[in-house]
């Protein structure tokens, strides 16, 4: 099957192009793209009537919550979720009732991924047993079975010899690890980003240096075992000179954040506003600015969504009380459309981070817009207005903190391996 898009605005990552242009798709790949290309008499021919076309997003970090809490998010509504938000790839995390620590419950996840999902499902697999931080997992297993990473999710490993050994299997095998920057110890117990708002509201608060401090504990060992190694959220402007040193020093690591990090800083939390509680806390806006800076200028690679589904019983209660996160698959693009219209972010720059630096960081082809790549692609409108109803999200789950906001940029059609997964 052939398929060309006409009329496009293309929005290309790789070459960091916006230009106008005509794409063709043929048997699931990119077969040519440019301002002119010859189209077959045989080709389906889709009309983008100046929409943008890019790579689709590559989301890594989004908790399906099967097994165990089906009610909270299944993969059937996380696909279809993630197929109206232009994610064509979701990278799961282990966090689930039992934790993905064993092959048998990969392979269990990956069928039912595989069966329900509308999108790619990529599944990470803990890096402890029982994401408990006391022993390894069976790393060289998982991998055959399916694991692409390696993660005890917002668990960090406390034995700092137990993560040195897990560390250095996993550089003898290629595998990345990705974990969570954070000194358990001062961030116990925190709702809040320590500073003047948390005094006020009399939250329980940490102090940003725990993020520095977490990660400065990360890069001593990723420099002692050389492994490959992924910051899940880097959310503080101290954590970044860290990072900068890390990488200038030639050690395999990347960092990423999440849009609501981005978009959202603790002064949103207001009279204890649960959906907008997150784990780290949202931060202070002089933080979102070097992070959104850091993102600009490539020292932070990925942005994701960080989706976490929580039922309104773990939402609807004290603020110290209510459970952490945020669903996100479907506020992901338009949250993102808040930085490009108030240019502190280019199109180009956003889909770097949020589809071809995780592909590329994950070692997959697609998440560019390049001949022979993956045919999967989000088809959007940047400035469409609509106000966000969560009701109206795919997710089993309605926590957003964007409820009722005036949000632009809406998802036209979403495509994997070139086939339409959601139109509007």
């Amino acid at each position: 099957m052939k398929t060309v898009f006409i009329n496009a605005r293309l929005i290309d990552p790789t070459q960091k192009q916006d230009l106008h242009g005509n794409l063709l798709v043929e048997d699931g790949k990119i077969a040519a793209l440019g301002a002119h290309i010859d189209i077959p008499a045989d080709a389906k021919v889709i009309d983008c009537a100046g929409a943008c076309l890019a790579p689709g997003i590559v989301d890594i970090g989004v908790k399906v919550c099967e097994p165990g809490e089906r009610h909270k998010e299944s993969y059937r509504s996380a696909g279809l979720a993630a197929a109206a938000g232009g994610v064509t790839t979701i990278v799961t995390r282990p966090d689930t009732t039992p934790a993905i620590d064993t092959p048998e419950t990969l392979e269990f996840a990956t069928r039912r991924a595989n069966q329900a999902a509308p999108v790619n499902v990529l599944p990470m697999a803990a890096l402890t047993k029982d994401r408990a931080g006391r022993e390894m997992t069976e790393i060289g297993f998982l991998m055959d079975a399916g694991a692409v990473a390696f993660t005890d999710c917002d668990h960090v490993v406390t034995e700092t010899k137990v993560f040195s050994r897990a560390l250095t299997y996993a550089r003898s095998l290629g595998a990345l690890v990705i974990a969570h920057p954070q000194e358990p110890g001062l961030s116990k117990g925190a709702a809040a980003t320590s500073g003047k708002f948390a005094s006020l509201r009399g939250l329980p608060s940490v102090s940003p240096i725990a993020e520095r401090m977490g990660l400065d504990r990360d890069i001593a060992l990723i420099e002692v075992t050389g492994a490959k190694y992924h910051a899940d959220q880097i959310t503080t402007a101290r954590a970044l000179p860290a990072l900068e040193r890390a990488k200038n020093n030639g050690l395999d690591i990347t960092a990423g954040t999440s849009i609501h990090h981005l978009t959202l800083n603790e002064l949103d939390v207001a009279d204890y506003r649960t959906f907008f509680k997150v784990k780290p806390p949202l931060r202070s806006e002089d933080d979102r600015q070097a992070i959104i800076a850091a993102v600009k200028s490539g020292l932070i690679d990925t942005i994701s969504s960080m989706h976490t589904p929580q039922d309104e019983e773990s939402k609807r209660l004290p603020f110290e009380e209510a459970a952490s996160g945020a669903v996100a698959l479907e506020t992901l693009l338009p949250a993102a459309m808040r930085l490009f219209h108030a240019e502190l972010l280019t199109l180009q720059d956003l889909f770097r981070a949020m589809s071809y630096n995780p592909a590329k960081r994950l070692g997959l082809a697609c998440g560019r817009l390049d001949v022979g790549a993956p045919a999967d692609l989000v088809l959007f409108d940047p400035d469409a207005p609509f106000v966000l109803d969560r009701f109206k999200l795919n997710s089993k789950s309605k926590n957003t903190p964007f409820d009722g906001q005036r949000m632009q940029g809406k998802v036209r059609a979403t495509f994997v391996n070139g086939v339409s997964v959601f139109q509007t």
